[in-house]
Parts: C-alpha cells; structure tokens; sequence
C-alpha cells in the first residue's frame, strides 16, 4: 500500500476530527468528545500533528502532539493520539507516524516522549512494548474537567 507521513495543515483538520472520534469509538468513550472543528481551528497553535495519507488524499491515520515541560527531566513532548484506521492497520502505517514523532521530538532535544494507552488494549500495549516503550503501570491519570 503507498501512502506518505506529512505534517497536517488546517485543511486536514476535519479528516483529524474524525479520526478522534473514531478512536473514541473504538476506546468505548465516544461521547467525551466535545471538541468540534471550529475549536480546532482556534487552538490550533496549542498541537502539531502528521497524518498518513493514501495517494487518493484519504487521511488514515494521525499522530497528534504538542510540547509539555516534565519538572524531572525537562521539555518533553505529549503524544495525545496515535491511530490508524482499522482497515489499514498491519501496514507499519503507525510504526511510520510514530517514527516521524520520535524524530522531532529528537530535532527539538525533547528529553521524553510520552502517551497512554488503555489497559485493556493489549495489540497497542504489544505494538509499543515491541517499539521499546516502558509501559509505566504505577501511575494513575488524574483528571478535571
């Protein structure tokens, strides 16, 4: 399968949206997306993101990040979203993306990259444990909303 790994523009914003609600989905949480379009477009200085992309223009898959400062190590980067669409998983389409990520966070010293991933997800917890990520399980996601 061809496609290429190229940074997003605000066009390709919509295509994103609708990956985010399709991982939401798929994480069985699809009703706490509140993010719209509009708002994307409005913060859109707050995150960068790469999408793969066959070469009819369909976007397939997106890496979604944006800097962070961790007080122990330093500037680091947040991945928020990694996802492929299902039908074109198996094709190193997120192993691309997520290369594509480690490289800039690299190009830019971040110190660390971090994300998460569900428990419950184990061919996301394979993928990243085979990648060489250190699934962390002592700390807890604190949240308010």
């Amino acid at each position: 399968m061809d496609y290429i790994i190229r940074p997003a523009i605000e066009k390709d914003f919509k295509a994103i949206l609708n990956l985010i609600k399709e991982l939401a989905l798929f994480e069985k949480a699809p009703e706490k997306v509140t993010n719209t379009l509009k708002q994307m477009k409005e913060e859109k200085d707050f995150f960068q993101a790469w999408v793969a992309e066959k070469e009819d223009g369909e976007i397939i898959g997106m890496a979604l990040f944006y800097y962070v400062y961790y007080t122990w190590v330093g500037k680091s980067m947040y991945l928020d979203d990694l996802y492929v669409k299902e039908a074109y998983r198996g094709h190193k389409i997120g192993s691309a993306l997520l290369d594509k990520v480690l490289e800039i966070a690299r190009e830019n010293n971040c110190k660390r990259v971090r994300w998460q991933v569900l428990e419950w997800n184990k061919p996301a917890k394979d993928f990243y444990e085979k990648l060489g990520a250190n699934l962390d399980g002592e700390w807890i996601n604190c949240d308010m909303e």
